[in-house]
């Protein structure tokens, strides 16, 4: 709800640039009530490494992997160490007998990544351990069996990403005549950060002979701005990568304004020729700003309407085990680096909904008719968009009033703190839940639900990650997506084809087509484990009737027909939405004797979620098949937890993960004696958007217009609507009535007495007005900070995910953002 408030904060330039500068987050104090203890009534096993726990493994690797020699401080690409430890989540079939058979608790075992060097070859390479706590037991052995591939290892073509970076400012600085001519700016070593300088970034592409091949671009500002991605330049250089030690790389090519030089003495030698043609440089100002304290057009005076709280919150939240309660829904809470936020065991009213709901990988795939954006990619579980969910901004990302929660890491042998990087709340929407009005009475319900939200800022581009709870028994997932667009440099040169990757937005800087693909898993137990999907379809069809007879003969209409799935595939949303994807239980009815069902569909984004536009990616090679359709429905197995591991990266032609080996047309059968297609079923689907980026994506892109969603809807889940005994509203019967009467709108028998009996009791009665559900009292306080938070609380002194104390080395390009 919005409450009006007159204590307005000064909106004047000073006062309104000291808040930017302000960092904030505060319980506010109006949350006076105090709180229920509240249980979880199991364990959270899927919880990730305490920081004594993780201690203990790393001292553990130390000892059992002794022969590896590992060292807490490389200090050559030769060096083998530890690069992550975290937890490996049980297998579902040890959970589910724990959670619902009263087995044992899991045994706990932790994941670790080694950089680690093989027949004289640079590795990653994956090591489960445990099982913990660390004891005479304990052991470490190769993590093998989640991975399709065979193996638990690839090949690291970037050990040291400071000497890439390097390698990069060698290039600028070779050539500053070059670009002091071009570009009126030079690489400035001593400060990288000088807004006027320049900086030199590589774009890679993985070989199948092995390394890379690199095509670098230079970008002003310095490293100093956020707004780099909006600043290339148009100068490239290509570097063959393929030697496994960048002192075997060499600069090849350069290219220019459409035009390839095969040396740096071409390209140099052209400048001074009568026919060559220059290009205008992209230069930085105010039009990069995402903040304007200056503009005060009519109404900016005052602040803008908030949600509050006053009585505090209605779900139950035991923080030490993540476990919410909100009217019969019921999960628990975890986080991995690579993918964030993963809800487990999600029930509701006391029923089996699903068992895992979670990120696989987040890709972006870009096109473009230059070297940089006609081959990027990004696979943003490699960067970490567990470890880039940084703190939330109170009263902006999340209402004030809303709980947050801390996450960590555990990176270069030391635990790293997010503090109130997840936040749970509910929230009111400005739609109601349900509505009618009748002749003499309108009944009107609010649509309130929970939110668990996180935000990763992975590189240039800022994703929210929504999970919504509805009173219906509905979730959805959802995505918006901000902050900077990876542009691309515009020539004005018309015999290139920039018009068709893109528009141009600025002097020198075109947008660039790309597509978002997210993947999720959805491992639904609907009502219990044993489930199937079925295509209801709408579909039209010529009938008789005998009731029809003998006005019509044959009758145009429409019916149901139900198709099984019956073996593993990728599925796209139909035609004209045509068919309903349901996921029945194989035995469970309600009480009008109809299975139980969710259906999946998509959700309140921006119309139907995308599947990759590209076929067949050349640079995607085999890592990302699971972006080839919209959803996909497969046999669940414990040597299959995932849809995509972050080092499918590194090798996008043989990866650890193989979607197309999960997807691979099994039969969905039970089994061979029986003939219905039952079982343990997952769902994997893709939110996302086809992003052709314009004007209006300068200076962020807007999170209304990059919206994504899919929910999962009860289809003969309940007996009635559930939302019934936990809504609240109000039913307002006219004065001098006591029905409802018939339809609105509509002319009754006898309306003229009608008319005149309801004026008669109307002059003595007033309306009957019923809620169901609380309502807000008289007189209520609320003080400043529930509608502006203490921005002094703010605990983040940097948005960092490590302090590079490796020096870059190895696997240091998994701490950076997209703008590697």
């Amino acid at each position: 709800m919005c409450i009006s408030y007159n204590g307005l904060r000064s909106s004047n330039n000073s006062a309104f640039g000291a808040l930017t500068a302000l960092s904030y987050f505060g319980i506010p104090s109006y949350r006076s009530q105090k709180k229920q203890s509240f249980t979880a009534p199991k364990t959270n096993v899927w919880a990730d490494l305490t920081e004594r726990e993780a201690h203990d493994v790393y001292v553990f690797l130390y000892e059992d992997l002794a022969y590896l020699n590992l060292t807490k401080h490389p200090k050559s690409n030769r060096d083998n160490f530890i690069f992550i430890v975290e937890a490996l989540r049980p297998n579902k079939t040890d959970a589910v007998s724990y959670l619902y058979d009263a087995g044992p608790t899991p045994r706990r075992w932790a994941k670790a990544a080694v950089a680690q060097h093989m027949d004289d070859e640079p590795y990653m390479v994956y090591y489960m351990v445990g099982p913990l706590p660390i004891s005479s037991e304990s052991r470490t052995v190769p993590l093998e069996y989640v991975f399709n591939s065979g193996r638990n290892y690839v090949k690291n073509p970037v050990q040291d990403f400071v000497a890439i970076s390097e390698y990069g400012l060698n290039i600028a600085e070779n050539i500053s005549d070059i670009t002091r001519d071009l570009l009126g700016a030079v690489a400035n070593r001593e400060n990288p950060d000088d807004p006027l300088g320049l900086i030199c970034w590589p774009r890679g592409s993985r070989i199948e002979r092995g390394g890379f091949s690199l095509w670098f671009q230079l970008y002003r500002p310095g490293l100093g701005s956020g707004a780099r991605t909006l600043l290339p330049q148009g100068i490239y250089a290509k570097v063959d990568a393929s030697d496994a030690n960048i002192d075997g790389w060499t600069v090849g090519q350069f290219y220019y304004n459409g035009v390839i030089y095969d040396t740096e003495e071409d390209f140099r030698a052209a400048l001074s020729e009568p026919d060559f043609v220059r290009t205008p440089p992209n230069v930085d100002g105010p039009w990069s700003d995402t903040e304007d304290f200056e503009s005060g057009p009519p109404g900016r005076e005052l602040p803008p309407p908030v949600s509050v709280q006053p009585y505090g919150p209605r779900y139950r939240l035991d923080r030490e085990q993540q476990y919410v309660s909100w009217f019969g829904f019921e999960f628990y809470i975890t986080t991995a680096q690579a993918t964030g936020i993963a809800l487990f065991d999600i029930r509701f009213k006391g029923e089996r909904v699903m068992y895992e709901l979670g990120l696989q990988e987040a890709m972006a795939h870009y096109a473009g008719d230059d070297p940089m954006q006609g081959g990027l990619e990004f696979m943003d579980s490699f960067f970490g968009i567990g470890k880039t969910m940084f703190e939330l901004v109170p009263g902006y990302d999340c209402p004030a009033y809303a709980d947050y929660l801390d996450t960590r890491f555990h990176q270069a042998h030391k635990t790293h703190e997010l503090p109130n990087s997840i936040c749970i709340f509910e929230h009111t929407a400005d739609y109601l839940l349900s509505r009618h009005a009748a002749r003499y009475s309108v009944t009107a319900s609010r649509n309130t639900y929970l939110i668990v939200r996180a935000v990763s800022t992975v590189g240039n581009y800022d994703y929210t990650f929504d999970y919504i709870f509805y009173l219906d028994g509905t979730l959805e997932v959802k995505v918006r997506a901000s902050g900077f667009i990876f542009a691309a440099f515009y020539a004005q040169n018309s015999n290139k084809n920039e018009e068709e990757y893109g528009h141009r937005i600025h002097d020198a800087l075109a947008s660039s087509m790309h597509d978002h693909v997210l993947n999720f898993k959805a491992d639904l137990d609907i009502a219990g484990p044993t489930n199937d999907m079925v295509r209801l379809a709408l579909e039209p069809m010529t009938t008789t009737y005998p009731w029809d007879k003998p006005e019509v003969e044959d009758r145009n209409t429409m019916h149901l027909v139900e198709h099984t799935v019956t073996e593993e595939a990728g599925i796209d949303w139909p035609k004209n939405s045509g068919e309903f994807y349901l996921v029945y239980s194989a035995d469970q009815k309600n009480a009008w004797g109809e299975r139980k069902s969710y259906r999946i569909t998509s959700g309140t984004g921006l119309g139907s979620t995308p599947h990759l536009t590209i076929l067949n990616s050349t640079t995607l090679g085999d890592s990302a098949r699971w972006a080839e359709h919209d959803i996909w429905v497969l046999q669940r197995k414990d040597t299959e937890p995932r849809s995509a591991d972050p080092l499918n990266y590194f090798a996008p032609h043989d990866p650890l993960i193989d979607f197309t080996k999960m997807a691979n047309h099994e039969s969905l059968k039970h089994g061979e004696a029986d003939s219905s297609y039952h079982g343990d079923l997952v769902i994997y689907f893709n939110l996302g958007a086809h992003h052709v980026p314009h004007s209006g994506d300068v200076p962020n892109t807007l999170q209304h217009t990059s919206a994504s969603s899919v929910m999962f809807i009860p289809h003969n889940f309940n007996d009635r609507d559930p939302s019934r005994e936990s809504v609240q509203g109000v039913r307002l019967q006219l004065k001098g009535t006591k029905n409802s009467g018939g339809f609105a709108g509509e002319t009754s028998v006898n309306g003229d007495l009608r008319s005149r009996l309801d004026r008669r009791a109307g002059a003595q009665k007033k309306h009957d007005i019923k809620y169901f559900g609380s309502t807000y009292e008289q007189g209520m306080k609320l003080p400043l900070e529930a509608f502006e938070p203490d921005l002094e609380q703010y605990r983040s002194s940097e948005h960092a995910v490590t302090d590079l104390s490796y020096n870059g080395s190895a696997a240091g390009v998994w701490m950076q953002g997209d703008e590697w």
